[in-house]
């Protein structure tokens, strides 16, 4: 099980383990819980969505307040479900982009999602860290691996330095979709229903297997237990709730 920062059944965040060795390195990911919006958006609702920016900004302080994170420290994008990586020198708010890279120390980089797929990569060699909003376009459009590559060319990344988390999205059985998105999977990325002659497709495998093709170890990987849709009680998800929700924020930034 992931990390919790309490032994609340309802906790703030959870944290990858995978990152637990690097002490330098502040990672997490929002559940639902702590925050002041209410309704369709209860209750840490941090982004995205029809609730209040008033909420959505308070939620955010509490969340990166919980983190010792400072708001002014956060580098975010307005997400298009493209495959643009922006490279991050300061804190700023970015438009277009789904990734965001970056070697500043005291940088946080944050994407928001609420069942599609957030990957964050750590380098410890050269520092550089990376926050990926990775939706079934994004995947099918290899953003996990350009991002790998960005990183690469940005500040000499080597992929099998690197560790990987694959978090909290919408689960393979979740998932169902037509042929007019399966056809952009592989075919061990996806199952059909013969019944309704729909698709179950699984995004956080075909994500994890883009980390390995970039040349991650998958001993270096975690990839999240919970879902979004299953652990519906924790978590926003866009499809369970009918567009009628929060957004969870995944974030991951290197403090010295």
């Amino acid at each position: 099980m992931p990390a919790s920062p309490t032994t609340d059944p309802q906790p703030l965040f959870r944290k990858p383990q995978i990152f637990n060795q690097f002490p330098e390195l502040v990672a997490a990911e929002s559940t639902r819980h702590g925050g002041v919006s209410t309704g369709h958006y209860a209750s840490l609702n941090l982004g995205g969505s029809q609730d209040s920016p008033e909420n959505i900004m308070q939620n955010n302080l509490i969340f990166f307040g919980a983190l010792g994170i400072q708001f002014g420290q956060v580098a975010k994008a307005h997400q298009v479900h493209g495959t643009d990586i922006v490279t991050v020198t300061e804190p700023a708010r970015f438009e277009g982009f789904d990734a965001l890279v970056t070697n500043v120390t005291g940088i946080q980089l944050a994407v928001t999602v609420a069942d599609c797929t957030p990957i964050l990569i750590y380098d410890p060699k050269t520092g550089a860290v990376a926050a990926i909003h990775a939706g079934w376009r994004g995947t099918v459009g290899g953003i996990v691996e350009k991002t790998v590559a960005v990183m690469s060319a940005n500040y000499g990344t080597k992929a099998d330095d690197c560790f990987g988390y694959v978090g909290t999205c919408i689960d393979e059985c979740s998932f169902e979709v037509g042929d007019d998105v399966a056809q952009h999977f592989a075919a061990h990325y996806k199952r059909r229903d013969d019944a309704t002659g729909k698709f179950f497709v699984d995004l956080k495998a075909s994500n994890r297997d883009q980390l390995i093709r970039s040349g991650v170890r998958p001993g270096n990987i975690e990839v999240s237990p919970y879902s979004t849709v299953i652990h519906n009680h924790d978590y926003f998800s866009h499809r369970a709730e009918r567009g009628l929700t929060g957004r969870l924020l995944v974030t991951i930034g290197r403090i010295h």
